[in-house]
């Protein structure tokens, strides 16, 4: 039936809760924070709509307008509120005592009333502005909002009428519709909507966005803000936003012209500062255009008295670094400092000991661009028609005799002595996972060394029952697959009889009663915790060994990804090179040259944890496969250490009794 209620008005103090209101078990949404837009209307503007009220007990509990009835109370305590308190009345309808509807009466003011529309709502801010004559700032305190706020409102509020009129009828989406505001003439506006839609099709909002660029530039875009200042002291136009951000400098052309001349700038500067022969500027990158210039990077050079000097000082503070990094009760951040430190250090070394070579730099350039909100300068570039020299050598090969091309990979002694490390942690995994197999050689070991001529068939293992210590120079960095796989195989042996109570003897019983396949996991075990430093094997050197590697490691990889430790320790032309010729990414290569080395790496780390779905079948195979060459088991030659110049080594292939390989200088050292 119909209800009929009576108005009436009520002291605020006298409003309670009804037990009957919907909103009664949501106590959120009365908290200050929900209500604060509410509470500041009606300090403003006052109560625009009534309270339902019941008498209850000597009081009126509030059936509909519990938030309204919550800022109401929020007035009152706010002591900066003039005009409310307790005993202020406030309009209200009075509900009979013998209702029983009450709850589809508080329910239904809930649910009956529509949503604004989001157009409609910009719209009356507009009005308010226009035909009122408020300020965001007063419009902004009426509705308890922020002044940004009410002008992101407006600026929609303010799009050209035909675009509003076109969302209201659903020819374009609300989306759509806000792109538009990325320019605050609505002539423009109106301008590129008719352009836009001359063709019937589908308009989306990036659309939109790029079609406005071509008018101008907002002054938030970075290009913007690294012009603005050059572009007004010009006298270029500025179309002007309600929200500053977003006022659009309108002359593209001289922004353009701008940004041209700075970039010109810096790229004269990095080509003084080096000494190349050119320098240019373009707005972007294009890599593709890019892809046809050489590339020459500087190669090791002897420093001067004073460069020497500081070298000496840097391998010093490395020596003292390391020490400190050997701590153990480091915390992570002060080791990470330390960290940065070292990186730091040895770069310096690198520039000390590095230059470009007079060639290289009567014919190498800078090309300054913009990238990523920065100045990016591309040093080193060689234009198509002078990459090769008459003789047909290769732009940045070194025309010294006997020198090292500059991007030549090394693999310095102590980088060496750590994958030979790594590499024993992949092999003895893999000894773990075939157990059959390891019984087997390491049975062979055992009675060989006993039973044969008096020498030992390979020193690749111990059978003495001494696990192996395995040095790293950053051993909680490196990639822990072996390690993990290690701590699987662990977890299946059967220790049942590894019993320390038991007397030896008990314990040897229990050994006794596994079966065979229990005691070969055990010992596949324990030998594989005695895999000795390695590369690849020499097979004239270690028969045995090479063939048996063969056999349970076809592929290191199955056991050991390479990943930011290793490329850490690579001067950042080793890692071009090998993305460019080892990897086929030679866009990849051309793209990141211009980036700082720790992006290079981050790239590289990223790309090995899983390979990118944008790599080609050959690119894939080619990543899943790599490492340094002589890690790899199948079909490895021997290998011989780059780094040492004079009277070259063989490195050792896992022979405890092999040369020492002597430590590179620094300059060579990752």
């Amino acid at each position: 039936m119909t209800q009929s209620f009576k108005p009436t008005t009520i002291a605020i103090g006298d409003l309670v809760a009804h037990p009957a209101n919907v909103r009664s078990d949501s106590p959120e949404t009365y908290d200050p924070e929900h209500i604060a837009h509410l509470k500041a209307s009606i300090a403003v503007l006052g109560l625009l709509q009534p309270l339902l009220v019941q008498k209850i007990d000597g009081k009126f509990g509030v059936l509909a307008g519990g938030r309204r009835h919550a800022a109401l109370k929020e007035l009152v305590a706010d002591k900066s509120q003039k005009g409310f308190a307790a005993k202020t009345k406030i309009d209200c309808r009075l509900v009979s005592d013998d209702c029983d509807v009450t709850t589809a009466l508080s329910l239904a003011e809930n649910i009956t009333q529509a949503p604004m529309n989001a157009i409609d709502e910009f719209e009356a801010f507009a009005r308010m502005m226009e035909v009122d004559g408020q300020t965001p700032e007063t419009i902004a305190k009426t509705f308890g909002t922020t002044v940004a706020a009410v002008k992101g409102r407006l600026r929609y509020g303010f799009i050209h009428p035909d675009i509003r009129a076109a969302a209201r009828g659903k020819s374009i989406t609300l989306d759509t519709m806000k792109a538009f505001a990325d320019h605050p003439s609505q002539e423009v506006q109106r301008e590129v909507f008719e352009a836009l839609t001359k063709e019937d099709g589908y308009l989306q909002a990036y659309t939109v966005r790029n079609a406005l660029k071509a008018r101008g530039v907002q002054v938030c875009d970075d290009i913007g803000a690294f012009v603005r200042e050059d572009y007004e002291a010009r006298g270029g136009a500025i179309a002007a936003d309600l929200l500053e951000e977003h006022s659009v400098l309108e002359d593209a052309d001289l922004v353009e012209t701008i940004l041209l001349e700075k970039l010109t700038g810096a790229a004269e500067e990095a080509r003084k500062e080096a000494g190349f022969a050119w320098a240019d500027a373009v707005a972007r990158y294009d890599y593709f255009t890019m892809a046809d210039y050489g590339r020459v990077y500087p190669g090791p050079v002897e420093p001067d008295e004073a460069g020497q000097k500081r070298v000496d000082e840097i391998t010093a503070e490395l020596e003292r670094l390391q020490l400190e990094m050997e701590d153990e009760s480091l915390e992570g951040d002060a080791y990470n400092e330390l960290y940065d430190k070292v990186d730091a250090l040895e770069e310096e070394a690198r520039e000390l000991q590095e230059a470009y070579s007079a060639d290289d730099l009567a014919r190498a350039g800078v090309i300054a661009s913009w990238s990523n909100g920065q100045v990016v300068c591309h040093v080193g570039l060689v234009r198509p028609e002078d990459k090769v020299e008459s003789s047909g050598k290769a732009v940045g090969a070194s025309s010294a005799k006997g020198e090292v091309a500059s991007d030549e990979i090394i693999y310095p002694a102590s980088l060496s002595e750590d994958l030979k490390t790594e590499r024993a942690m992949a092999l003895g995994a893999a000894m773990a996972m075939h157990p059959e197999a390891t019984l087997d050689l390491t049975l062979f070991k055992l009675v060989s060394d006993v039973l044969g001529s008096g020498m030992s068939t390979t020193s690749a293992i111990r059978v003495d029952a001494r696990k192996e210590y395995r040095n790293h120079a950053k051993m909680e960095e490196i990639d822990g697959t072996s390690l993990e796989q290690v701590a699987e195989a662990h977890d299946a042996l059967d220790l049942c009889w590894a019993d320390e109570a038991r007397s030896p003897a008990d314990q040897f019983a229990l050994f006794r009663a596994l079966d065979a396949g229990a005691k070969a996991r055990l010992v596949a075990y324990a030998t594989s915790s005695t895999t000795q430093s390695c590369f690849a094997r020499d097979r004239q050197r270690d028969s045995l060994m090479h063939d048996f590697e063969i056999e349970v490691m076809p592929d290191i990889r199955a056991h050991w990804t390479p990943n930011a430790a290793l490329f850490n320790r690579f001067k950042k032309a080793w890692l071009l090179k090998i993305l460019g010729e080892e990897l086929g990414l030679a866009q990849e290569a051309v793209t990141l040259a211009s980036s700082t080395k720790k992006d290079v790496v981050a790239f590289c780390d990223k790309l090995f944890a899983e390979p990118f779905a944008t790599l080609t079948d050959a690119q894939r195979a080619a990543v899943a496969a790599w490492c340094p060459p002589m890690m790899q088991t199948a079909g490895i030659e021997p290998v011989r250490d780059a780094s040492v110049k004079a009277d070259p080594v063989e490195i050792s292939a896992g022979d405890t009794a092999a040369e020492e390989v002597p430590e590179t200088s620094i300059a060579e050292a990752a």
